[in-house]
């Protein structure tokens, strides 16, 4: 497995991605017409413009093959105001790929790019009823509050978690 930053032509495959695990990751959390309204060439066309914004930091996790298999990103939310701090703003994989190890090179990588920038503090966003939120708890994420967002007409609760030492996590990412 190779996690590389990602380049221009590597949208549609992190399209792909991004919709097929948003598909089973959200299944039952997410109204099933929004699910299935998602579309591989509108996501394409976001992610070119992501990997255009300035302030976006994308990684790619590619299998031997040369076939994307999960991606995850950074950068700084507008609402973010706090000084030296950063958004993890996504880590998703295929379905199958997950368990094996991945989700956590890509944080690693994410945690390098922070670390490298000078965050300190680093937020990341989770729906309440997505178990990813275990595994951001488990390398010492805190729940700092509780929101609600709109997605597909239904109101769903969303958390907001928080690092408080980016090299900390860098370093028990490291180590474990």
């Amino acid at each position: 497995m190779q996690i590389r930053q990602a380049q221009l032509e590597d949208a549609a495959g992190i399209a792909k991605v991004h919709v097929d695990s948003w598909r089973t990751t959200y299944k039952g959390i997410i109204p099933d017409e929004y699910l299935d309204g998602l579309s591989y060439e509108q996501r394409e066309e976001l992610w070119k413009r992501n990997m255009a914004a300035p302030n976006n930091y994308i990684v790619v996790a590619e299998n031997s093959d040369g076939h994307i298999v999960g991606f995850a990103t950074a950068g700084k939310r507008e609402e973010n105001e706090n000084e030296n701090a950063a958004d993890l703003t996504s880590i998703y994989l295929f379905a199958d790929m997950q368990g094996y190890g991945i989700g956590k090179m890509l944080m690693k990588e994410l945690f390098i790019y922070f670390t490298q920038n000078g965050y300190e503090k680093i937020f990341v966003e989770v729906l309440k009823d997505n178990k990813t939120r275990f595994f951001y708890e488990h390398y010492g994420a805190h729940l700092v509050k509780e929101v609600q967002i709109k997605i597909g007409g239904k109101v769903i609760d969303e958390l907001v978690y928080e690092w408080e030492s980016a090299e900390n996590v860098l370093e028990k990412l490291s180590i474990s």
